[in-house]
C-alpha cells in the first residue's frame, strides 16, 4: 500500500531491557551497542540505509511488533517476558481499566489476600461460641390468644407516645410502647419521634423503620394506626407524667385504664425504663417479637446497610467495634480520654461549666470510675484487648460510632496495629451516603446493620446500641460478642511489670465466659439483651417460632 511522502514523522518506541542483560555486557560491548560501528562493508551499509528509509519496512515492523504485543496481552506473557507491558502505549487503555478497578477495590476496603491472611482466618479468634442448641421460641399462652381478638378490634381507645433520645434509645421505648398498648387494650398510634436537640434529627418513624412490616408483624397483638381517627382528632390528650421507673402491668392498668376510657386518648412521654423489666412470660415474648421481628429498618437503609456488610465480608471475616470516644461521652461519664493534658483539661472544664451533664456518682474520682469499669475504653485499651484475645493483625475492622475526641490521632493505636480499619464513610461509594448524611438516626442504623452482621462484635462501653446488638446476636444464634470485663481487667492494664505473654494469658482467661455464650436473664435485666429463657429454648424445652 502506497504511503504519502509528506508523512515523514517518525514514531518513537521505547523498550525496556532488563538490568541483567545490561550488566552481562562488557564495557566495549555496551559501547558497541550504543555507538554506531565503523562502516567496514559499504555495500551492506548502503543496503541497510535504503531498507531503513523505506516506509513500507517501518509499517511492516510496527505491525509485527504490535501484533506480538497484543498476543502478549491476551496470553498474559507479562510475567515471563523481559519487556514493559506497554510498548508504544498500545496498552494504555488496559492499564487505565486495571487502575480504575484497583481504585474501586480500595474504595470498598478490598485487599489482596495472601496465604498468611488465609491462615489468620482459621484463628481461634473467629471461633463462634457454643449456642447450646438455643433458638427463638415465641410460643404464647391460650389466654393471650383469647384476649388478642378484642385488643386488635378495639376502636375507642388510643395510646399516643413520644419517644426521645438517639435511635437505639428510641427503639427501646417503641418496644415498651407496644407492650403498654397491649396491657391497656388500646390501639397504638405510630410513635412520634421527638426532634433530637443535640443532632437536630427530624426523622420520623417511617424514615427509620419499615412501617408496613411493623403493622403486619404485630397485627395479632396490637392494632397499629398511622394517626388518630377523625372522631378523636379534636381530643386534647392530657400528658401523663406520673409513670414511675419500672412500673408493673398492674400499676399501668390501675392508673391509666379509667382515664383512657374517659378521654379515649392517653399521651405518654419519656418511656425509658418506665416499664418493668420483669413481666409475665407472654409480654416478655411480645417485647422480643417487637425488637427482633417487627422493628425492621426501612428498605433504603436496609439496602445500603447490606451493601456495606457485603463489602466488609468480601475478603473474609471481620470485627465490628462500637467505639464510644466522643466528647459528650467523656463529659457525661466523668471520665478522661487520656490523649493529652490539654484534652483532659478540656473535658474537666466542660464538666465544671455544666455539672448537670454528669450522669451519676458525682462523688467518685476519675481514677475510681476507671477501676469500677464505668469508663469507655480508649483506642490503646481496645487494641491491647483485641491482641490479647487473639485478633490477627490482618483482621478487618469496622468501627461504628461518632467522631472521637481528637479525631484520627485518637484512633492511631488501633490503625497502627490493625491497618484494615474502616467505617461507613470508607466503604460507601461516592454519593451513597448523601441521603443519610444529615440524619444521625439513619447513620446509626447503618452502623447497627454492619455491626449486627459481623463475625465478631465488641463495644468499648455499655450503651443502648451495644445492648441492642448483643441481644440481636444472641437471638440470631449466639454469634460471638465480646463483653469487655473492664472492672477486672483494667488493673492489669496498669501493671507495667507484666510481660506481654502473661498479660495476654490473664486477659484471655478473664473473657472465657464473655464471648456471647447463652446467658440466662436475671431479674431486672432487659429480655431484649438476654433473650434466654423467655424468648429462646433448646432441645430440652418446647419451642415454636412466629
Amino acid at each position: 500500500m502506497a504511503v504519502s511522502k509528506t508523512n515523514k514523522k517518525k514514531q518513537q518506541c521505547y523498550i525496556a531491557v532488563p538490568s541483567q542483560i545490561i550488566n552481562s555486557l562488557s564495557p566495549s560491548g555496551l559501547q558497541s551497542l550504543l555507538l554506531s560501528p565503523k562502516k567496514k562493508n559499504p555495500s551492506f551499509s548502503v543496503k541497510l540505509k535504503i531498507l531503513l528509509n523505506n516506509p513500507r519496512f517501518w509499517v511492516l515492523f510496527l505491525f509485527v511488533f504490535c501484533f506480538v504485543g497484543m498476543m502478549k496481552m491476551w496470553f498474559n506473557f507479562e510475567t515471563s517476558l523481559p519487556f514493559t507491558p506497554t510498548p508504544c502505549g498500545i496498552f494504555q487503555e488496559k492499564n487505565s481499566f486495571l487502575n480504575e478497578n484497583l481504585a474501586s477495590q480500595l474504595s470498598i476496603g478490598a485487599v489482596n489476600v495472601g496465604e498468611e491472611v488465609k491462615e489468620d482466618e482459621k484463628s481461634e479468634f473467629w471461633k463462634q461460641p457454643d449456642g447450646l442448641g438455643y433458638r427463638p421460641c415465641l410460643d404464647i399462652s391460650s389466654e393471650y390468644r383469647k384476649t388478642s381478638l378484642d385488643n386488635v378490634k378495639g376502636r375507642t381507645r388510643y395510646l399516643l407516645v413520644v419517644v426521645s433520645g438517639g435511635m437505639n434509645q428510641q427503639r427501646n421505648q417503641i418496644v415498651d410502647a407496644v407492650v403498654i398498648a397491649r396491657i391497656l387494650g388500646a390501639a397504638l398510634v405510630v410513635p412520634i419521634l421527638q426532634v433530637n436537640v443535640i443532632w437536630g434529627d427530624e426523622s420520623e418513624f417511617s424514615d427509620i423503620f419499615d412501617l408496613d412490616h411493623f403493622k403486619e408483624v404485630l397485627a395479632n397483638d396490637v392494632r397499629i394506626v398511622s394517626s388518630l381517627p377523625s372522631t378523636h382528632v379534636m381530643t386534647r390528650p392530657m400528658e401523663e407524667k406520673r409513670t414511675p421507673l419500672h412500673a408493673s402491668p398492674e400499676w399501668i392498668r390501675s392508673h391509666y385504664t379509667r382515664k383512657l376510657r374517659r378521654d379515649g386518648v392517653l399521651l405518654l412521654r419519656s418511656l425509658d425504663s418506665r416499664l418493668s423489666k420483669d413481666l409475665p412470660a407472654d409480654l416478655q415474648k411480645l417485647r422480643c417479637k417487637v425488637a427482633f421481628h417487627a422493628l425492621r429498618f426501612s428498605p433504603s437503609i436496609l439496602e445500603l446497610g447490606n451493601k456495606l456488610t457485603e463489602r466488609m465480608r468480601s475478603k473474609g471475616p471481620y470485627v465490628a467495634l462500637h467505639l464510644r470516644m466522643e466528647k459528650d461521652v467523656w463529659v457525661r461519664t466523668g471520665c478522661l480520654p487520656g490523649l493529652s493534658h490539654e484534652y483532659d483539661e478540656m473535658i474537666n472544664n466542660e464538666r465544671k461549666r455544666r455539672p448537670e451533664l454528669l450522669t451519676s456518682r458525682s462523688n467518685m474520682t476519675y481514677h475510681d470510675r476507671k477501676l469500677a469499669g464505668l469508663c469507655s475504653l480508649n483506642a490503646l485499651e481496645v487494641t491491647r484487648l483485641l491482641k490479647a484475645l487473639g485478633a490477627p493483625k490482618s483482621a478487618r475492622i469496622y468501627w461504628a460510632g461518632g467522631v472521637p475526641l481528637g479525631g484520627k490521632e485518637a484512633l492511631q493505636p488501633l490503625t497502627s496495629e490493625f491497618p484494615q480499619f474502616y467505617n461507613k464513610e470508607d466503604l460507601a461509594l461516592p454519593g451513597e451516603l448523601e441521603p443519610f448524611a444529615k440524619k444521625a438516626s439513619l447513620m446509626a442504623a447503618l452502623d447497627y446493620i454492619v455491626s449486627e452482621n459481623s463475625n465478631v462484635f465488641m463495644p468499648s462501653h455499655g450503651g443502648n446500641m451495644g445492648h441492642a446488638i448483643q441481644g440481636q446476636r444472641a437471638y440470631a444464634g449466639h454469634k460471638k460478642t465480646i463483653t469487655p470485663n473492664k472492672r477486672q481487667m483494667l488493673q492489669h492494664f496498669l501493671n507495667s511489670s507484666l510481660s506481654e505473654t502473661e498479660f495476654n494469658r490473664i486477659i484471655l482467661d478473664l473473657h472465657r465466659d464473655s464471648l456471647g455464650q447463652p446467658e440466662l436473664r436475671k431479674a431486672g435485666r432487659d429480655v431484649t439483651k438476654y433473650p434466654v429463657p423467655e424468648c429462646m429454648c433448646n432441645g430440652t424445652m418446647s419451642h415454636s417460632s412466629i
